[in-house]
């Protein structure tokens, strides 16, 4: 009788609603989606490829950096509004074979939109065995990739002056590789110019003063490296072998720490084109070399840190570069490279960081407005070829098609939700479990840490493809914090009743120090490991707001250190403030950092608990998601830890606390879905799950040649809706009710169908549901491991998805071996 009702509601109202819902979706795709108003800034003439002058007649190219895996270069013209007259992409040394392809397409979108290409060619190490037949093979890749007759940039291993970079700060073999591959580049490929471009050095040495190990560094005759030495000399490699010069200057408050949303300072970018003495850079290798210039730049927003607004910060460091090239003091800076591009879309536990200035159209409109008239030189630079691609790698499924899919999906749904409504909890495939346990909830929670190691990992495979926001706009780390507060909530609801609210705050407050502990204990490993000069520890210790695109790893923005001046540890005598920075939590492995909200929540947890048990749950909801609202607007930072950064907690505690009303009330819930009420709401779940997720496989990112996405939404349209609704790290209200939507939804099936799905994947899903703190702690180490295997970061999808398998297994074994289980919290 229930899926009777239930057919009828839907087939009336609810049909009508979804319907227009539909439509409602599709006009403001199509409107988010019409491209801002024309170019205004004036164009260079038109002439062929070949002809195409590196440098403009007045005023200075502006370019773009994008991130190739979710974006293309036609896209960035239809947000921008302007054609730039330069795109940047970054490929890793050796060139594999699929970075070549990606250099093919980069290539070609360059030359549909008529605008000057620049390569940023990153080693994978350091430099000391760079080669001449390295630089062949590398110079070879290039000319093989498909660049046709334009001219362009070739950026050689940038931020050489860096300590975070692999090559960085070791000048000797920089520069011996650098010459060996100007001279192989001028020799095959004499339309390329290369470009030597350092990181702006008013914070160089960007590490506390140490002894100095290379040659050369010691530029103040000190005996150590620090401040006062020269930031960019002893990296320079002559004029002879340098076209171009290039200077990394980013407006950035944050200092290396957790990110500040500041307006930058008059004459910042001033200071860091032309400092005093030896900071003066563009007077010592732009001005007395006569040597053409090329700035790369941007502007730090990130969306969870409260502060001044992304327009006021963006525009007030374009407004200082705008400015610079108008003053007539810098008519050698021939280019200005915007890094437009956001992290969005990035593995669980990182910090939004938003670089972009046409992601958001009052942002793009502002730069418009400020370029109208001004020196900045926009595309087509050549006569464009018009041929423009949708997506920079995988399968795009449109049309009829795609329709298709979204028909068959929600056919198979309905057909589903009304047998599932009939045979409910009573039919033969039906759930059946221990009473003390709920085998649904640890599937589920195996689940989402497998997804969680497979994101940290961050190897391009097939199991990326499948858990990357596949099931909806959802990740791994908010299933984890939610169902953690659901098992909460079930485990201590019999000794609440039956008065033990003293065993219950000692019990938690055991697990929460126990956890505490723990955390301190990975630090410290981690911390130790990355002192080994032959281990890189660099994907742990180090935080990189976004990835490089098409090639899908090694990150290309900037890069943060989360163990700042750990090796004082080491000195004597000890500096405090390293002991409080590891007491309260400030370094660690950005992959574990999820720990510090759940020590805080598990700390709380008591008189959480103890509301419930007085059944004032409406209560504890009412604070939770007021302080959830309240949180969204005034941004506010309770603690310095660093997980404050990913899970900020006055936002993430809003998963955990309704999880635990969730798991406390388990049973109340189960008996009201079976109402008639209950059933319409859940069949309403259910379609909104469903609705959801087919919106999320129109995510333009594509992570492999083996991955598949709808083409229903624009990409400019999707991109707009996920940074207003579906952020991760602030938890929008959009991704907060998927994940709702999800869990419910997942439950549900699991109740109908757990036979036929615990046969296929309990024995798998429910060891590491059942030990998920275990194998969240212990696949850090993993992550070490694969960051250590050459192998494993030349892009190869099956070699990788081979790898993933074989990390999982070994978690599975080692849960089901027990392997330090008398140690590790479970």
């Amino acid at each position: 009788m229930a899926a009777r009702r239930l057919t009828d509601v839907l087939s009336r109202a609810a049909l009508g609603r979804i319907l227009a819902g539909a439509a409602a979706i599709v006009l403001l795709s199509t409107a988010l989606a019409a491209s801002p108003a024309a170019a205004v800034a004036p164009t260079p003439p038109v002439v062929p490829a070949e002809q195409a002058p590196l440098s403009p007649s007045s005023g200075a190219y502006f370019g773009v950096t994008l991130d190739w895996s979710i974006d293309n270069a036609g896209l960035e013209a239809d947000r921008l509004g302007l054609t730039p007259a330069a795109y940047e992409h970054t490929t890793t040394l050796p060139i594999t074979d699929d970075e070549e392809r990606y250099l093919g397409e980069f290539f070609r979108q360059s030359h549909a939109e008529g605008s000057i290409p620049i390569v940023t060619l990153q080693p994978a190490g350091g430099l000391a065995d760079f080669d001449r037949e390295a630089a062949q093979e590398a110079v070879d890749s290039l000319a093989a990739s498909g660049k046709g007759d334009q001219p362009f940039y070739v950026r050689f291993a940038p931020d050489m002056n860096a300590s975070w970079v692999p090559w960085g700060q070791e000048p000797a073999a920089y520069v011996a590789a650098f010459r060996l591959f100007a001279d192989t580049l001028h020799a095959s490929l004499p339309d390329a110019a290369l470009v030597w471009s350092p990181l702006a050095g008013e914070s160089y040495p960007f590490a506390d003063p140490r002894a100095v190990h290379e040659a050369g560094l010691d530029t103040n005759a000190d005996g150590r490296l620090g401040f006062g030495d020269d930031p960019y000399g002893p990296y320079y490699p002559g004029r002879s072998y340098v076209d171009w010069v290039g200077l990394a200057a980013y407006h950035d408050a944050s200092g290396g720490g957790p990110p500040v949303n500041a307006i930058p300072a008059e004459g910042t970018l001033l200071s860091d084109l032309s400092g005093r003495g030896a900071l003066d850079f563009y007077g010592r290798f732009a001005a007395a070399t006569r040597t053409p210039m090329l700035l790369e730049t941007a502007a730090l927003y990130s969306p969870g840190s409260g502060g001044a607004t992304a327009l006021a910060i963006k525009r007030a460091w374009w407004q200082q570069s705008i400015d610079a090239l108008t003053s007539g003091d810098y008519p050698l800076i021939d280019v200005a490279l915007w890094r437009d591009s956001s992290s969005r879309r990035v593995a669980v536990g990182e910090v939004v960081i938003d670089w972009s200035i046409s992601s958001d159209p009052a942002v793009a409109a502002a730069f418009r407005a400020d370029v109208e008239r001004g020196p900045l030189v926009f595309g087509p630079v050549y006569t464009p070829s018009g041929v423009r691609t949708a997506t920079a790698n995988g399968l795009t499924i449109s049309g009829a098609p795609a329709w298709a899919v979204v028909v068959i999906v929600l056919a198979a749904t309905a057909f589903l939700l009304v047998w599932g409504l009939r045979r409910g909890r009573v039919g033969s495939l039906a759930y059946i479990g221990p009473p003390n346990r709920d085998l649904r909830i640890d599937l589920l929670r195996g689940v989402a840490i497998v997804f969680v190691v497979v994101n940290h990992l961050a190897l391009t495979s097939l199991l990326q493809n499948a858990t990357q926001e596949a099931i909806g706009v959802v990740s791994g780390a908010e299933l984890f914090v939610l169902l953690s507060g659901a098992v909460l909530g079930m485990v201590y609801r019999p000794k609440l009743v039956a008065g033990g609210v003293g065993e219950v705050t000692v019990r938690t407050t055991q697990r929460a120090w126990k956890l505490y502990v723990t955390a301190l204990v990975v630090v410290m490993i981690i911390g130790a490991l990355s002192l080994l000069p032959f281990l890189n520890t660099t994907p742990v210790t180090t935080f990189t707001d976004q990835g490089t695109g098409a090639a899908g790893s090694e990150a290309t923005g900037r890069i943060y250190e989360l163990y700042a001046n750990f090796e004082t540890l080491l000195r004597y005598p000890v500096d405090p403030s390293i002991v409080v920075d590891i007491a309260l939590l400030r370094l660690g492995p950005w992959q574990v950092n999820v720990l510090g909200l759940y020590v805080v929540m598990l700390a709380l947890s008591p008189l959480i608990l103890w509301a419930l048990s007085r059944r004032n749950w409406a209560l504890v909801l009412a604070v939770s998601w007021a302080v959830y609202v309240i949180e969204r607007f005034l941004s506010i930072r309770v603690l310095p830890s660093q997980f404050e950064d990913s899970f900020p907690l006055l936002t993430w505690q809003v998963l955990f606390v309704t999880g635990t009303v969730a798991g406390f009330h388990r049973r109340e819930i189960l008996v009201w879905f079976q109402t008639r009420i209950g059933s319409i709401a859940l069949g309403l779940c259910v379609l909104a799950t469903v609705a959801l997720a087919v919106f999320s496989w129109n995510n333009p990112y594509l992570s492999s040649a083996y991955d598949m996405r709808l083409g229903l939404v624009p990409s400019n349209a999707y991109a707009s809706i996920y940074s207003s609704l579906f952020e991760r790290t602030t938890l929008e209200p959009g991704r907060l009710l998927n994940v709702f939507l999800v869990t419910i939804t997942a439950y549900a099936l699991l109740s109908v169908l757990w036979k036929p799905v615990n046969r296929l994947f309990g024995w798998f899903f429910l060891p590491l549901g059942q030990a998920t703190l275990y194998v969240f702690i212990m696949h850090v180490f993993f992550v070490l491991l694969v960051a250590n295997v050459p192998v494993l970061h030349e892009g190869n999808v099956l070699i990788d998805t081979l790898a993933y398998l074989v990390v999982l297994a070994l978690l599975w074994v080692m849960v089901k071996t027990r392997f330090l289980f008398v140690v590790v919290p479970r």
